[in-house]
């Protein structure tokens, strides 16, 4: 992968297959050669795509000719493994002969469908590359990672650890506020944390089961190999990276299994200490909840996110910074999409002894919040159009289009800037 990609920044993030696409993009230059790859479908979802193919169309000018988007193949080996793949084919010449093989289920024969242009994510649509992005690309607010405890397990608390502090130091409950977590949130465990944001020091030095705790901190960070932690050993009270809202906010797990039809969602209020495997939207409305816990927020995220193994890796720079909401929703579109997603959110309540991931496995998902959830789907697809979207490629498509309506304008001004 050095050698391959030598010159170029960030190819370590780059599955091993994609070196053979660069290796062979060197070896077609000035010739009519066409070339055909069977790949992870990785190379097609979340940041893969833009560090791949950005070389691959601006340094070589490669087109895509014909692609088979994700299908199901098994081979001959013994257990006979079977893994996600794409077909790309390309070459450094463009044609009018483009077809894209689409897969109506993952383990279903393909239909070919003939297209004026495939891009880089294997859908008909221009050559465009989503980046990095810092800042949201429409006006919806700002997204953020959760807070990071550093702090080697002390400053965290189970239920009987909770109990065993505050039967010491009864004071010491105002202080103990819940956890969330990714894996908390969605197995509906319950975890609490020591919060000592803006406490008096004398309050805490009266609790000695907190002093006990907090002692612990500053031995933890002070033993660690890291500079930027053994720094934090002089705040032993707080976590090591402090970002929590000040208001209500929605709470989206960073990883979630990809057999979910959809990410579980939360809306929580400021009391909630959001951990850094989740990230936080401060100020959302259930609006904006309503549309990322939509069928339309989802094709984007399976298109664009990025995977651990097979699951989703839900990022803020790429995927939510990235995703175009509908363009101009009136007021009563905005209303129904704001009662379908409370709607979820009660339908969710009624089963309290069903956990997220209970509730949202296609297997025993209930059939109460399968309709609430379809219900708000079509409140959502409304936003972004009167006509309905006959499949999902149809809405990436459409997604995308939108996307680069948003995004042309911030282009021709980086472009002025850097003639300048």
């Amino acid at each position: 992968m050095e050698f391959v990609f030598a010159g170029f920044k960030n190819y370590s993030m780059l599955d091993y297959v994609t070196a053979w696409y660069i290796k062979v993009a060197k070896l077609i230059q000035n010739s009519n050669t066409r070339v055909a790859f069977v790949s992870t479908n990785s190379i097609s979802q979340g940041e893969q795509t833009g560090l791949l193919w950005n070389i691959l169309f601006n340094i070589y000018g490669l087109k895509i000719h014909f692609a088979h988007r994700t299908f199901k193949w098994s081979n001959e080996a013994r257990g006979k493994a079977a893994v996600h793949v794409v077909i790309v084919g390309f070459a450094n010449y463009d044609t009018n002969e483009k077809y894209l093989f689409e897969y109506d289920e993952i383990k279903a024969e393909p239909h070919i469908r003939k297209v004026t242009n495939i891009s880089p994510y294997l859908i008909e649509g221009s050559d465009l590359i989503i980046l990095k992005c810092k800042s949201p690309v429409c006006s919806v607010p700002e997204i953020a990672f959760g807070n990071m405890p550093n702090d080697g397990g002390n400053l965290l608390l189970d239920d009987d650890e909770k109990k065993e502090i505050i039967k010491v130091n009864l004071e010491a409950k105002r202080y103990i506020k819940p956890f969330v977590s990714a894996k908390e949130f969605i197995n509906n465990i319950n975890r609490w944390c020591l919060w000592l944001v803006d406490v008096d020091p004398s309050e805490i030095k009266n609790l000695s089961k907190v002093m006990e705790r907090v002692d612990a901190v500053r031995k933890n960070r002070s033993s660690s190999d890291r500079v930027a932690t053994n720094k934090l050993s002089a705040f032993p009270t707080l976590f090591g990276e402090i970002r929590q809202p000040k208001s209500n906010y929605i709470l989206i797990p960073r990883h979630s299994s990809e057999n979910r039809k959809y990410i579980p969602i939360g809306y929580f209020s400021k009391d909630y200490i959001v951990a850094d495997s989740c990230l936080s939207i401060p100020k959302a409305s259930k609006y904006h909840f309503g549309v990322l816990t939509s069928e339309m927020h989802m094709a984007w995220v399976k298109q664009v996110c990025g995977r651990l193994k097979s699951d989703y890796r839900y990022s803020n720079d790429i995927v939510y910074n990235n995703f175009p909401w509908p363009e101009n929703p009136t007021d009563k579109q905005i209303k129904l999409v704001e009662e379908k997603a409370q709607n979820v959110l009660n339908t969710r309540e009624e089963f309290p002894n069903s956990s997220l991931a209970d509730l949202y496995d296609p297997l025993t998902m209930p059939p109460a919040l399968v309709k609430a959830h379809q219900e708000l789907d079509k409140a959502v697809d409304l936003c972004y159009r009167p006509q309905p979207f006959p499949n999902e490629t149809k809405r990436i498509e459409y997604l995308f289009e939108l996307y680069e309506k948003y995004t042309k304008p911030l282009l021709t001004v980086n472009k002025t800037k850097k003639k300048k």
